[in-house]
Formats: C-alpha cells, structure tokens, sequence
C-alpha cells in the first residue's frame, strides 16, 4: 500500500489516541467537579465523544491492519484492480471519462480517483479492454466500455 495512506491513517489513530488519554480525561474530571452528573451536559458530552473517539479507533486500526494484509504482487496485470488507470466510453452520455481506481482514503471523484468500493469501481474490477461495466447510479443505471487499461505493475 502506498506509504502515504499508511502514514496518514497512523497519524489519525496517534490523535485520537491523544485525544481518548490526556484530553478526554481532563474534560471529564473537570465536568465531574461540576456536580450532579445527571444534568452536567459538559460531562454528557465528554461521555459521547469518548465513545465516538473509541470506536474511530478501531475503525482506524481495524482498517490499517487490513491495509498490511495487501500483496501488492497479487494484484492482476491483465485486468481492472486496485491502482489502475482507465478510461471508460459512457456508452449513455457518447464520452469518454478517465479514472484511477484507489483506496477509499484517497478517493476524489472530481479529480477523477475512484474507490475500488465505490459502486464504479465495484463493477469495474476485474474487467479488461472491451468489456463491458454496468454501474448502478443515484442518477440511474449507466453502461460503461473500457477503452484502455494501465495497471498499477505498470504505473511507474
């Protein structure tokens, strides 16, 4: 995986963890002083921002230890997968569109980087030059053609 997601989703878990350890704790101390814990909406709300920042956590952990899992030697270098490029005739709208397919952290579509979770990249997976991809869409279903493909083997 590309080192920059890794360094990214590490940097996030060392906040939060900051966060549930040294901030946290201070607020709640300082909203228990307060007195009546029932009706201490200060305490209220550093309860829910602890639970909040406990299951980020495991989230972010949960994600980066799948993220070490990933063989990038594994990923096809005849077909649509993760760190590919390609571009698609939309066979409704008559043009051609240009993505990357990314992990979800990176993912912009304006900027034309597509998540291989996302319903496009869902469908593209696995798909070589002339097949074709049929994309379930907010705005409706819409069919895809991939014109060109350049995996990630050969992306340098």
């Amino acid at each position: 995986m590309p080192a920059h997601i890794i360094k990214k989703l590490e940097e996030e878990i060392q906040a939060l963890e900051y966060e549930l350890n040294n901030e946290l704790p201070k607020e709640l101390k300082r909203a228990r002083a307060m007195g009546d814990l029932s009706e201490n909406a200060e305490y209220i709300m550093a309860k829910q921002r602890q639970d909040i920042v406990a299951a980020r956590l495991g989230q972010l952990r949960k994600r980066l230890a799948n993220l070490s899992l990933v063989n990038l030697n594994n990923i096809p270098t005849d077909r649509i997968a993760f760190g590919s490029r390609v571009v698609l005739f939309d066979v409704d709208r008559g043009t051609e569109v240009e993505y990357k397919l990314v992990t979800s952290e990176e993912a912009d579509a304006g900027k034309g980087l597509i998540s291989t979770t996302s319903p496009i990249g869902r469908s593209l997976m696995g798909k070589q030059v002339g097949d074709t991809a049929k994309v379930a869409t907010p705005n409706g279903p819409r069919e895809f053609e991939v014109r060109s493909l350049q995996t990630l083997h050969e992306d340098t």
